[in-house]
């Protein structure tokens, strides 16, 4: 569990008060010291991650926050931070403990708008005279049935992890990467570039669970550089079933694969794995709207140095402004940093997000989508600018024709 990437987990996020105790409740549901506990009040600033594995659920991430309430000089920058949570967040437990509910009452709202399932948490039981009457209470102020804890005793902590399993397994969909496009037996290639991008001695983390999943499906994997493609498709008795490559091998691949393969990349099948591919699909019309006054945002879901070969701070732009023009204007964030106001952008391009949970990348459709600003992805849009968008399929789609 503990080789489980982080992106693959349920995210469960712990909201509340400042002092209303979230960091040891985490505490007392991991069985270690995995959060700072302190009676000042902002001791949590940054939100803090704990993977572990909860019976009933499996491999899940905690995210400690932030008091939602913090009124420090960092207060602001703080809350922030929280709500970013918020957007990578698959269950929410909010943490009540006693005073004045206007705020938990609008963050079960604000979750309830995400379809994000909500674990409401009466905490600090033994310190209550009657925890009876504060479970009527809550219940009647927020509309849910709140579970009685206490951190310092473990009163409760069963009946809490029972929960949020319960949750989990409601908040989260089992999406295959390659969907039905391949079964047992079939043969597919992975065409797999290794320039200064691929990481030396190993490959990166699409490649990787997309093997693992043809695996566990039963398919036959040929693997190849698109510089032994050509030798690696000799060798075998009849045509793969499905081509699979990195997008900036996508014209190469292409020109090689053969007509009765179906042809994707790794980045594609991550649009629908991590996202919406219907959405993105739609988003890429916009590409054929840009012009050399447009504005696009490029989002990367990792942090790392550029390389040469950089895919979306050097391939993608350079793609872009040969096609419509040198003055055509590219903004680069990476990781966390989405900005909130999206309206100065005419396309947002997102990487594969293998770095991100499904919520995440979704949370950002959303906010694409409520503004009205069409949102591709890497893949999607390097098939759009080479001229093969029509050759190259994705789970869910129609290949019944080959």
């Amino acid at each position: 569990m503990e080789n489980t990437p982080r992106s693959n987990r349920v995210h469960i996020g712990i909201y509340g008060k400042c002092n209303s105790g979230k960091s040891s409740l985490i505490n007392a549901i991991t069985g270690q010291q995995a959060a700072v506990v302190s009676e000042i009040a902002g001791t949590t600033t940054d939100p803090v991650n704990k993977s572990m594995e909860v019976p009933g659920l499996g491999a899940v991430t905690f995210i400690d926050t932030a008091g939602f309430d913090d009124k420090s000089s960092l207060g602001q920058a703080r809350a922030d931070q929280t709500r970013k949570a918020a957007d990578r967040t698959d269950v929410a437990v909010i943490v009540y403990a006693g005073g004045e509910l206007a705020d938990v009452r609008q963050w079960i709202g604000m979750f309830g708008e995400r379809n994000v399932p909500v674990v409401l948490v009466l905490n600090k039981c033994d310190e209550l005279s009657d925890v009876p009457a504060a479970i009527d209470n809550l219940r009647a102020e927020t509309g849910i049935n709140p579970i009685a804890v206490s951190a310092r005793t473990g009163e409760g902590i069963k009946e809490l992890i029972s929960a949020m399993a319960e949750a989990g397994r409601g908040a989260t969909e089992d999406i295959s990467i390659t969907g039905g496009l391949v079964g047992e037996g079939d043969v597919v290639m992975l065409v797999m570039p290794q320039d200064s991008q691929a990481p030396k001695g190993r490959l990166i983390l699409p490649q990787v669970q997309t093997t693992r999943e043809l695996l566990d499906k039963g398919c036959v994997i040929i693997s190849c550089t698109p510089a032994q493609m050509a030798h690696s498709l000799a060798s075998l008795k009849k045509a793969p079933k499905l081509v699979i490559t990195d997008s900036q091998a996508f014209a190469e691949v292409n020109c090689m694969t053969p007509s009765e393969s179906l042809l994707t990349s790794f980045s594609v099948l991550f649009a629908n794995y991590k996202g919406d591919i219907k959405a993105f699909i739609e988003g890429a019309k916009a590409i054929e709207k840009l012009t050399e006054k447009s504005r696009v945002l490029i989002a990367e879901a990792c942090t790392h140095a550029p390389a040469t070969e950089d895919i979306g701070r050097v391939k993608i732009p350079h793609l872009l402004r040969k096609r419509f023009g040198a003055g055509l204007t590219i903004d680069i964030v990476s990781g966390a940093d989405f900005p909130e106001d999206l309206s100065c952008y005419d396309l947002i391009i997102h990487c594969g997000a293998c770095m991100f949970n499904r919520r995440h990348v979704l949370s950002r459709l959303t906010k694409a989508e409520k503004q009205g600003i069409p949102m591709t992805n890497y893949g999607i849009t390097i098939a759009h600018l080479t001229g093969i968008i029509g050759r190259v399929t994705y789970p869910g789609q129609n290949n019944s024709k080959r």
